[in-house]
Parts: C-alpha cells; sequence; structure tokens
C-alpha cells in the first residue's frame, strides 16, 4: 500500500536533508565542493527554541534548511538580517522596545529593494500544528555575506512577505519605501544568530 501524499512529500523533504551534507561530503569531486556550514539556532522573544536553520553552502549556492516549531499557523516572511544580534528587548531609535530591532534590516549588498536583497528567502508556510518545514538553494548568500564584521540573522516575521508585489492597478506608485524594504510582513516574532558550527 502507498502512502499518502503527504507522507511521501515528508520522505522526500527528509531525503534531501540528509542529501545535501552528502552532496557536500563529495568535495573531492570535480562537480561538487563545499565551504561549509553555517547554523542559527531560533528563539521567540520569550526565548523558547523553536528549532534549528542551516546554511549549507556548495559550490555559489547556498542551501538553506531547518524545521521550526511552536508558530502560529499561516504564512511569515522569512529573511537573512544585516546584524548577527537577536535582542528581544532591542529598541529602535525612539527609544520604543521592537523585539529583534538589533538584527537590522534584511541583508541588502546589491541596494536594491525588495524581493531582490541578498537575504530575502522564501515564505515559510506554518501548519496547524506549529511546525514548518522549509528547504530552498539560493546563490547570493555566501559566507563572505553572512560572516561579515557584525555577522547576520535569520528572522521569522509576524505576517505574510507580499514581495513587494503591488501592481499599479492597486496603487498608482505600485510598492511604496516600506513595502520595497520589508515586503509588508509585520513584526519579529524569531530570531537565530547564524554562526559557524563549533
Amino acid at each position: 500500500m502507498r502512502p499518502p501524499p503527504t507522507s511521501r512529500i515528508i520522505a522526500a523533504l527528509a531525503i534531501l536533508a540528509v542529501a545535501v551534507p552528502s552532496v557536500a561530503a563529495s568535495a573531492g569531486t570535480a562537480e561538487t565542493s563545499s565551504s561549509g556550514v553555517a547554523l542559527a539556532t531560533v528563539r521567540n522573544v520569550n526565548g523558547a527554541v523553536l528549532g534549528t536553520v542551516s546554511f549549507y553552502m556548495v559550490n555559489r549556492k547556498t542551501f538553506v534548511s531547518g524545521r521550526l516549531t511552536r508558530l502560529s499557523p499561516g504564512f511569515h516572511g522569512f529573511h537573512v538580517h544585516t546584524a548577527g544580534i537577536c535582542d528581544p528587548k532591542a529598541t529602535d531609535p525612539s527609544g520604543k522596545v521592537v523585539p529583534f530591532h538589533s538584527a537590522g534590516g534584511h541583508l541588502n549588498l546589491e541596494g536594491v529593494g525588495h524581493p531582490h536583497h541578498t537575504g530575502d528567502l522564501p515564505s515559510l508556510y506554518v501548519s496547524a500544528d506549529g511546525t514548518t518545514t522549509s528547504i530552498t538553494e539560493n546563490d547570493k548568500l555566501t559566507a563572505a555575506a553572512l560572516f561579515d564584521a557584525d555577522g547576520s540573522a535569520i528572522i521569522v516575521h509576524a505576517l505574510p512577505d507580499n514581495f513587494a508585489n503591488i501592481p499599479k492597478r492597486y496603487s498608482a506608485t505600485g510598492p511604496d519605501a516600506e513595502t520595497l524594504a520589508t515586503g509588508d510582513s509585520g513584526g519579529r516574532v524569531a530570531c537565530g544568530v547564524i554562526v559557524r558550527p563549533h
């Protein structure tokens, strides 16, 4: 008896999660060269661990994978931010407490608008049980980008990311400055400092 589609999808994701480091392990082949792993332990504003996000670099691409729990169901913006500081009691320039404001904005080495920032990733979809599994690949997130002078962090946002998709038929000017900066993905509900494994 064949397993139901959901079971097959979960099994495929598990296989891929194992396959990524396996690909990197074959660094001696002509086709593949691994440049290491980065990890982020993701916590909510109360300090509870929600899971881990891994960054595995193979040749010119970075595989980003992770499984998080205890999030609210639905879509959430998911980005790499400019500073490796996850302070849940951080304040903005006005002095207002804004959790994880310390991580700065989206990593944006090209100086462009969202969704073309270096740190822009596909949104997370969280199931009704509060869990999400994500595996994606990215050719912008290099080790140099992740580990610059002040490091970087992975952020989960409260709201869906619209990827600045505001056509002029909805707005005479298209996306505004806030949308181009954040995709209107709202506050920051979880954060993880991106580090090299010990």
